[in-house]
């Protein structure tokens, strides 16, 4: 009895919508016809049965494939070309009838021909993705589909698991962060000379005030006069940058979508940036944390942030599920009403960052916003007085002046242009802010 259930259930799912329809209209004319006696309609309900036995008859048999689907690269920048690979291979004895597969990429269907192929034959397919936003694109699974010429029935086969293709948001190198810095015996060695560390540097003569801890007794007692220790300091940058989600902060200029594109390309730049310079880095939005251990993985959580049009109870809209059903690259969310309270105010992502990161030396803060004087005064007073902040606004015109304003604590950036963004950072550094 199972293996009849079995079968009867693959007879059913190749029954396609177009199937059930013209069966429903056979089985209605052929219980109409000896009822009204009209012969006429028993005929057409038994030349629908024949059309719908024939159409079966296009789904039997069994597909002996190997199918291999590839991407040549996982992560593209927007805009650059991401090609992949489908290679079909009979690995039955026999030849096997032509076939059409079907390959999901994102919200589309990719058909391809697949011709007939002989005993262990191969069939290649190349395909581009389009990659003009950023994005998650999933690609897959490859299945073959055997059905009649109408679309009455049909078999699907799946051959491969899912692919994601990640495309990520165009960034720009940025000079090195040389402001933002904390002392830590822990951090890496620069050039700066201090009286007091790890690292040796060299001998000095003593001078009033030096601490006679530092002294070198013997080097003293060699060339006749006190001689103390120099030192290279050893610092570490713990850099925190958030990214707004509010949909109201970007309502200028030419859409929200446009300037919130620039704004995750300026956060990934920023934290792509600061990772390569062996920082600690924390990316956070209106609506958590990503994880941002590496510059790839920086880039592929960006890949997902969405704007915020209203309070919402989930997580990012864009969180995706991995192939096996467990959350890939979720964010930590906020407490609900931590997450609740922080919609339309990067005064309160300020405040978000300063108690998520209470250790950051650096906090880089990128809006749409427009009042950024008000908005500076606000968020600096978040932070301690020994913590660098960058305030960076984002314009959907491109031919927005590029600005750079110090106001207390705080670089304040205005750019309409990814390009700006180093020359921007450039000067807030020579102001001494960034």
């Amino acid at each position: 009895m199972s293996s009849i259930r079995a079968r009867l259930r693959l007879v059913l799912e190749a029954v396609q919508p177009p199937g059930w329809v013209l069966l429903g209209v056979g089985v209605v004319l052929a219980v109409a016809g000896p009822v009204l006696g009209w012969g006429e309609f028993i005929a057409v309900a038994i030349a629908i049965g024949v059309v719908l036995l024939c159409a079966a008859g296009f789904t039997i048999g069994r597909q002996t494939y190997q199918v291999a689907l590839r991407m040549q690269r996982r992560q593209v920048v927007v805009g650059e070309r991401a090609l992949g690979d489908l290679v079909v291979t009979n690995t039955s004895a026999r030849r096997l009838t032509p076939a059409r597969i079907e390959l999901p990429v994102g919200r589309r269907v990719a058909s391809f021909a697949l011709p007939g192929l002989g005993a262990q034959a191969s069939h290649d397919e190349v395909f581009a993705v389009p990659t003009a936003r950023r994005s998650v694109i999933r690609i897959g699974p490859a299945r073959t589909v055997r059905g009649d010429p109408f679309g009455l029935m049909g078999r699907q086969v799946r051959w491969t698991e899912v692919l994601e293709l990640f495309v990520h948001p165009r960034t720009v190198a940025i000079p090195g962060q040389t402001g933002g810095f904390v002392r830590d015996l822990e951090g890496f060695t620069t050039d700066v000379v201090t009286n007091s560390d790890l690292s040796f540097h060299a001998l000095r003569e003593y001078v009033p005030g030096d601490d006679r801890r530092h002294i070198h007794w013997r080097s003293s007692a060699r060339q006749g006069e006190l001689m103390v220790r120099q030192y290279t300091e050893t610092r570490r940058a713990e850099v925190a940058i958030a990214l707004d989600l509010d949909r109201s902060d970007y309502d200028l200029g030419d859409g929200p979508e446009t300037a919130f594109e620039l704004a995750v390309s300026v956060a990934g730049s920023l934290a792509v940036q600061a990772l390569r310079d062996e920082n600690t880095v924390s990316v956070l939005t209106s609506e958590g944390q990503l994880r941002a251990t590496n510059p790839r993985r920086a880039l592929d959580e960006l890949c997902l942030v969405e704007l915020s049009s209203g309070p919402r109870t989930g997580l990012l809209s864009g969180t995706r599920a991995s192939s096996s059903g467990s959350r890939a690259g979720v964010p930590r969310a906020w407490s609900r009403g931590t997450r609740a309270a922080s919609r339309g105010s990067l005064v309160t992502l300020a405040r978000q960052v300063q108690h998520t990161v209470a250790n950051a030396s650096m906090v880089c803060l990128v809006t749409g916003a427009g009042d950024t004087v008000e908005l500076a005064r606000r968020t600096t007073t978040t932070f301690g007085a020994d913590v660098r902040v960058l305030l960076v606004r984002v314009s959907s015109d491109p031919a927005t002046e590029l600005s750079v304003q110090t106001i207390g604590a705080a670089s304040v950036i205005t750019l309409g242009r990814l390009e700006d963004l180093p020359r921007a950072v450039r000067r807030a550094s020579t102001a001494g802010i960034a």
